[in-house]
């Protein structure tokens, strides 16, 4: 099966690395306006297969690709330190006006997976650019909080002592400054949280609590800071991803599509567990039936901002 990349970046080209690893396609096509750059990256990457999975690799133009399965696209300008990736926005718009249409001339049937920044507002136009080519939306997907969740998982797993495998919960919202955790609904082992930390003798307070969201959120910035971009965490999430895709298998992950009403707000683009398979967005787990009052105000209030931002793209 085969899979094009669209942006030869750090999280392009890691991406690219990660689904090699991972095995998880046999073909794998990386297009990018620096063409010296994306055969560099594929010529590196193929450099690799013979040490883990049998995989080709090559860079190429839109032409080449037809018949991909999924397309997934990272071009865009990158996040600057202390920037938001809100602020992206205006920069990353004009780029995806250009992308989609020629992602969709050549690979109509593909599904398109949106990991560029602001990822909830770009998968947002992204369907609406599909949805006038007569593409459901259901077959449009943004990386959304993937990642954010398994930092989470991760922060939370070690500060209980155990593998973040056994923590189950979720990063909701915004793939950015007002994504928030509900922590009603985690689980640990499937016993809720706050029992577990009562039957291990472990302090998991409010302040606990609010240190992790904020180191969380906090993540994506502090990378920048230190080494210019981040590429790793997220080049793992997009190939996990793919895989559920190509491989059918049904897996609930925090990606983000559009959804119709949330809280009171119409066709809005958040993160949410969503049910993903091999035709894209099976269905959607709507948690705002199960979050206390507390993390519903939250939710409705991501939702607003993502909201406003994609309406001031069009007012500006």
């Amino acid at each position: 099966m085969k899979v094009s990349v669209i942006g030869a970046g750090d999280v392009g080209a890691t991406t690219a690395y990660a689904l090699v690893m991972r095995g998880v396609c046999r073909e794998i096509v990386l297009v990018d306006l620096n063409k010296e750059r994306a055969r560099a990256e594929a010529d590196d990457i193929l450099h690799a297969v013979p040490f883990t999975h049998p995989v080709r690799i090559s860079a190429g133009d839109y032409a080449d690709i037809r018949g991909s399965r999924v397309v997934i696209i990272t071009a865009g300008a990158a996040q600057k330190p202390g920037e938001t990736r809100l602020e992206l926005l205006a920069r990353n718009a004009s780029i995806f006006r250009s992308i989609v249409p020629q992602v969709i001339e050549y690979a109509r049937d593909s599904i398109i997976l949106v990991a560029t920044n602001p990822v909830d507002v770009l998968t947002h136009l992204t369907a609406d650019i599909a949805d006038k080519y007569g593409i459901h939306r259901s077959r449009v997907i943004g990386s959304g909080t993937t990642l954010d969740t398994a930092r989470f998982r991760a922060l939370l797993g070690e500060h209980l002592g155990i593998d973040p495998q056994h923590v189950h919960g979720y990063v909701l919202g915004e793939h950015g400054d007002s994504e928030f955790i509900p922590w009603s609904l985690i689980t640990v082992g499937g016993v809720p949280l706050d029992e577990f930390c009562r039957q291990w003798d472990i302090c998991t307070d409010d302040a606990v609590k609010a240190m992790i969201e904020q180191q969380v959120r906090d993540a994506a910035y502090a990378i920048i800071n230190g080494k210019g971009s981040t590429y790793y965490g997220i080049g793992s999430a997009l190939s996990r991803i793919v895989e559920v895709i190509l491989r059918d298998q049904r897996a609930l992950l925090t990606v983000c599509t559009p959804i119709r009403e949330l809280s009171g707000i119409s066709n809005v683009t958040v993160s949410l567990p969503h049910l993903v398979g091999g035709q894209g967005i099976l269905d959607t787990i709507l948690l705002p039936l199960n979050l206390d009052e507390t993390e519903e105000t939250k939710l409705r209030a991501s939702a607003e901002v993502v909201k406003q931002a994609y309406e001031s793209m069009y007012a500006a």
